[in-house]
């Protein structure tokens, strides 16, 4: 078990290390560098010079070789300092760190309803023995996962917000303001687990340790939820783990939609102006997150299923 962890951990470095590759040169293929990009309304009206321009390039090192930017960069990030804003000045983790845990609520109040949702859905669905409910909460998780996230984000703020003004439309009032993005973000994120659990439960129930214990007598839901579920829930923890990543991801949409202040809006932001230190950190910060969850989930298999680790060890 020890050795499986170890590799995972270093499975999970690797994964870091090319993240933070990948994001340093799509953003140095970009056109310009984030100095001339600030400065280039000053530039054109005489209020900045070239020797000023110059002075920030060298303060930030993009006037360096590339490869000499990359490793300087690399190694302040594996230390965790990202530098500092080229746009605002401030410490880059400084910035992730007031930002983070506006989306942290968000993640975590989307993700304990998607997995609600996700899990009712697809539990009722393959138990009721009503032709109509089955065929219904069959359909709903295909419909769920093909709508947009920020369609759905507008529709609920148009029905919600602006019709029957039960929640505030944008901004982070409270928990009431947490409401309507955290259910944008749920709805894909149940629908495809539901579709997950519900496929891997109708498997499950034609095992044939669930045809002995129906001939035992079991109950339907003694079967169902004792025998059937336990196993039937490691793909769905699976799917679950990686959706953890996505949400964070659908963050950056959900937050600009609903104009709360998370990393969402910093990353935007960032992006408009190539704030290259705010992006690479934002970058890193969702591929830890990933790693992390993805490791979590891989240590709580052997707890539901004792046989994977002897096959992985």
């Amino acid at each position: 078990m020890l050795r499986y962890v170890l590799r995972r951990l270093g499975q999970a470095a690797a994964v870091l290390v090319a993240t933070y590759t990948v994001s340093f040169l799509v953003l140095d293929l970009l056109p310009g560098d984030p100095v001339s990009a600030m400065a280039a309304g000053g530039l054109d009206q005489g209020a900045i010079d070239q020797a000023q321009l110059d002075a920030m390039r060298h303060e930030y090192g993009f006037d360096q070789p590339v490869l000499v930017q990359y490793l300087e960069y690399l190694g302040r990030a594996a230390t965790g300092d990202f530098g500092n804003s080229v746009a605002t000045g401030r410490p880059v983790t400084t910035m992730l760190a007031d930002a983070l845990p506006q989306t942290l609520a968000l993640t975590a109040a989307a993700l304990l309803l998607a997995v609600t949702l996700g899990a009712g859905i697809a539990i009722l669905a393959t138990y009721t023995r009503r032709r109509f409910l089955r065929h219904l909460l069959f359909s709903l998780p295909p419909l769920g996962v093909s709508l947009p996230t920020f369609w759905i984000g507008l529709m609920l703020v148009q029905v919600f917000s602006f019709r029957l003004r039960l929640f505030p439309a944008f901004g982070n009032d409270g928990v009431a303001g947490l409401v309507l993005p955290a259910v944008t973000l749920a709805i894909p994120t149940s629908a495809l687990l539901a579709q997950v659990l519900a496929k891997s439960l109708l498997s499950t129930l034609d095992e044939p340790y669930v045809d002995t214990a129906r001939a035992k007598g079991a109950g339907p839901a003694r079967i169902h939820f004792r025998h059937a579920l336990r196993n039937a829930a490691l793909p769905a923890l699976t799917v679950a783990g990686l959706l953890v990543g996505n949400l964070v991801a659908g963050s950056v949409v959900v937050e600009s939609v609903f104009a709360r202040n998370g990393l969402g809006r910093v990353t935007v932001s960032a992006v408009t102006v190539q704030d290259i230190p705010v992006v690479q950190g934002v970058v890193v910060f969702g591929a830890l997150v990933f790693v992390v969850v993805n490791l979590a989930v891989d240590l709580i298999y052997p707890l539901l299923d004792p046989r994977i680790v002897r096959v992985r060890t």
